[in-house]
């Protein structure tokens, strides 16, 4: 009857070490996998996101054909006004900030409390981590692995990739991807060569690209494009 009890103590704390061992050995893994991952994208171009993929299973579940027009410009070459477009629209903070802008989340916060209309305090930054590493969501996991991946990208790779790479990957359309596919569907030009207002207009639709379109904008997205334009003209050049 002892030797049972013994037996049983004995196999409970090493019951409890193999877990801790296997946890450990995974979150290991993990850190090395993701630091591994983040480093490759600081020189090599993403190929395709896992947004990319699920709308597409989207279109095809609803009988669409598949669509993925993208096409990679590099950072020197998009158009200046796209670039202060974007960080006028999304992230006036960019070039200070180490990822987060507190004031514009608690902004959100404060904001989604009263609102049904759901508001985001995301930088470019967290939403290039959204967009490269992780799915489409808004639990707490996947924002703790946001939070995660944006301080690996703001460890590993500097300003100008980030928003590089951003405005080389998000969702600008359906199955629209980037700027270079953004100009090229709505304005028929690259974006090397975009305006103050075309860049303004795409960036306007930013938090919603399946709702609102640069072709048929609707008065909100004219008052959006507008204030963008003041914002460019108030932030001046980007001094990287």
């Amino acid at each position: 009857m002892s030797k049972r009890k013994q037996t049983t103590r004995k196999s409970g704390p090493s019951r409890f070490k193999r877990i801790i061992s296997v946890v450990t050995r995974i979150f290991l893994w993990f850190l090395l996998v993701s630091v591994l991952w983040v480093l490759a994208y600081r020189f090599i171009n993403p190929p395709i996101t896992l947004l990319m993929v699920l709308r597409n299973i989207e279109r095809k579940t609803e009988g669409k054909p598949l669509k993925m027009e993208k096409d990679w410009v590099d950072f020197v070459d998009i158009a200046d006004n796209m670039k202060r477009a974007a960080v006028s629209a999304e992230d006036q903070l960019f070039l200070n900030h180490i990822g987060f802008d507190v004031k514009a989340i608690e902004k959100a916060f404060e904001t989604n409390k009263k609102s049904k209309r759901v508001k985001g305090g995301s930088t470019i930054s967290q939403q290039t981590a959204k967009n490269v590493f992780l799915w489409p969501g808004r639990s707490w996991i996947r924002k703790g692995f946001e939070a995660y991946f944006t301080l690996l990208i703001e460890a590993f790779w500097s300003k100008e990739r980030i928003l590089e790479v951003y405005l080389n990957v998000i969702e600008m359309g359906d199955g629209i991807y980037g700027a270079e596919a953004a100009a090229q569907a709505y304005f028929g030009k690259s974006c090397t060569t975009l305006s103050r207002s075309q860049a303004a207009l795409i960036a306007a639709c930013f938090p919603n690209p399946r709702k609102w379109s640069p072709k048929n904008p609707t008065r909100y997205i004219k008052h959006r494009q507008y204030l963008i334009m003041r914002n460019m003209k108030r932030l001046g050049p980007l001094d990287f």
